[in-house]
């Protein structure tokens, strides 16, 4: 089974924890992480490009006027906006040009956004990195949060990459190789522990620290 639910979570953490001392620490400080969920589908995906290179606060307040401009919020309703009602929602020329990449590409089939529900993580990766503007961390965090997949570890985050720099008491933060390299042991719960990381990174940053949080809308 693929995906991610909240039994599974904490199963995957409890498997993972047993085989990494430093999963195990961070769940006695902080807890089981909730499990995040989005609905699979254009908006959400629109929505994780949207969040792009900008913080948690910025990217809620630019999807707020998109989802009040665009309506209904669907590829055909994106293409007939034009584009001085984008950039009064806050979005920028290039992210304008890559949500309407996004929308021809649904409409015309070239992106099947039902169809990676049935392909392995790196396939479905693969099909959404294609589309123009979306990246390996847009691809793997829309896989992870609206599909669920329960391997998938957004290692380019730096939200993950800061909190595993704590947890591991490292003096400088990892670069996301050297994430995906601790990562291994998690497998396959790699999903559930970037969870915990997200959760890990929250509970002990310092007060009025501002590490560039990546944290998904």
């Amino acid at each position: 089974m693929r995906q991610l639910t909240e039994q599974s979570l904490i199963a995957g953490l409890d498997e993972a924890a047993s085989r990494c001392p430093a999963v195990a620490r961070a769940l006695r400080q902080v807890g089981y992480p909730a499990l995040r969920h989005r609905p699979p589908g254009f908006a959400t995906l629109l929505r994780t490009i949207v969040g792009q290179q900008v913080s948690v606060a910025s990217a809620n307040a630019i999807w707020m006027r998109v989802a009040g401009s665009v309506r209904p919020l669907t590829p055909e309703a994106l293409l007939a906006a034009d584009d001085d009602a984008l950039r009064a929602c806050g979005l920028s020329r290039p992210k304008i040009r890559y949500a309407r990449a996004l929308a021809e590409r649904c409409l015309s089939g070239a992106l099947d956004l039902g169809g990676l529900h049935d392909m392995p993580d790196e396939a479905a990766a693969g099909a959404l990195v294609a589309v123009p503007g979306i990246g390996r961390w847009t691809a793997e965090v829309y896989l992870l949060f609206a599909l669920g997949r329960r391997d998938v570890l957004p290692a380019g985050d730096l939200a993950l990459l800061s909190a595993a720099q704590r947890l591991f008491g490292l003096p400088e933060r990892p670069e996301p190789a050297g994430l995906l390299d601790r990562g291994e042991i998690w497998r396959p719960w790699r999903g559930a522990v970037a969870h915990l990381l997200w959760r890990y990174f929250s509970a002990t940053r310092p007060a009025r620290q501002n590490e560039g949080s990546s944290l998904p809308v």
